[in-house]
């Protein structure tokens, strides 16, 4: 980080629930103007943090800094800077979007709603159905104008928890556009998903949580230049058990899918020399370094380490 004051800082923080800890020790900064995008499996601690982030819940320990205040002792302050879209929809299906878009703009004590109302709909292509009731919205119409509720009040900081689940293509690409809009705009961006493909493309930083902790940080190209190079070893059908048996006989290590054995770089040669002579050998090829692979080599390990 620069000596720019980060938009978010996290230090040590920790949140438990009776005798669950569901946040160990995390520790994050985000800088102002970026997209930084955490990623982990259901259960990893990533809503609990953004409540945290949000002033919608406390931490038990550590401290939290949003644009550098406390959202403990200075909530007020955290909530006018900030915008949230959470995973469940605030929208009340009885009245029109623009009665939901009013709502909010006089929570927010804004000075021109009509104008800020009229900003937001432009922005989000809102207009033609900005007058008809919310029940009669599709899918894409209801995500559109929740994320614009959120944006009303031109936060500094957004935070947006899944925005394109349940979204068709067309209108998840026209999400993405908007959000790399705002981080052009000078809008710093925390946001989860469970799209690898939309963390790919949209982060400038990605973090992973496992267990409530963060395990890994860095730039997509970063995550993957340091991710373990592995093989893809294949063995003819029926031939995976005596390949296991051969494999174990050895002490090499691997994973397995169908006929198909994933070995570090580091020991695939050997495997190979040790299976070729027993068994038919169909496929030997090193696997392309994805953020799939590292997401899934991250979930498989918190499994192993309850195994």
């Amino acid at each position: 980080m620069t000596e720019e004051v980060a938009a978010i800082a996290v230090n040590g923080v920790q949140k438990r629930y009776g005798k669950l800890t569901v946040l160990r020790d995390v520790t994050l900064e985000v800088a102002p103007g970026e997209i930084f995008t955490l990623l982990g499996a259901n259960g990893a601690g990533k809503s609990t943090l953004i409540k945290l982030l949000t002033t919608l819940a406390q931490p038990d320990g550590g401290s939290i800094r949003v644009q550098g205040c406390d959202p403990v002792t200075q909530g007020g302050r955290v909530r006018r800077v900030i915008g949230l879209n959470a995973q469940a929809e605030t929208l009340d299906d009885t009245v029109s979007g623009r009665a939901n878009l009013r709502l909010v703009a006089t929570l927010l004590g804004l000075a021109d709603p009509q104008q800020a109302i009229a900003a937001v709909a432009k922005r989000l292509d809102l207009d033609a159905f900005l007058d008809r009731r919310v029940a009669t919205y599709s899918g894409g119409m209801r995500r559109r104008l929740d994320l614009a509720m959120s944006l009303l009040g031109n936060p500094a900081v957004l935070f947006l928890d899944e925005p394109t689940t349940g979204v068709d293509p067309q209108n998840r690409l026209a999400l993405w556009a908007l959000i790399r809009e705002l981080r052009d705009g000078g809008t710093t961006i925390f946001l989860t998903t469970q799209y690898l493909d939309e963390a790919d493309a949209l982060a400038d930083r990605i973090a992973f949580m496992r267990e409530g902790r963060i395990v890994k940080v860095g730039t997509p190209a970063q995550i993957k230049q340091a991710a373990v190079p592995t093989f893809a070893l294949t063995v003819a059908a029926g031939q995976a058990e005596a390949a296991k048996a051969a494999l174990a006989e050895h002490q090499l290590p691997y994973q397995l899918a169908g006929d198909v054995f994933t070995l570090a770089a580091a020991v695939a040669p050997q495997a190979l020399a040790v299976l070729a002579p027993r068994l038919v050998v169909t496929g030997y090829v090193p696997n392309a370094v994805t953020l799939e692979s590292v997401y899934l080599a991250v979930t498989k390990e918190a499994k192993h380490a309850h195994a």
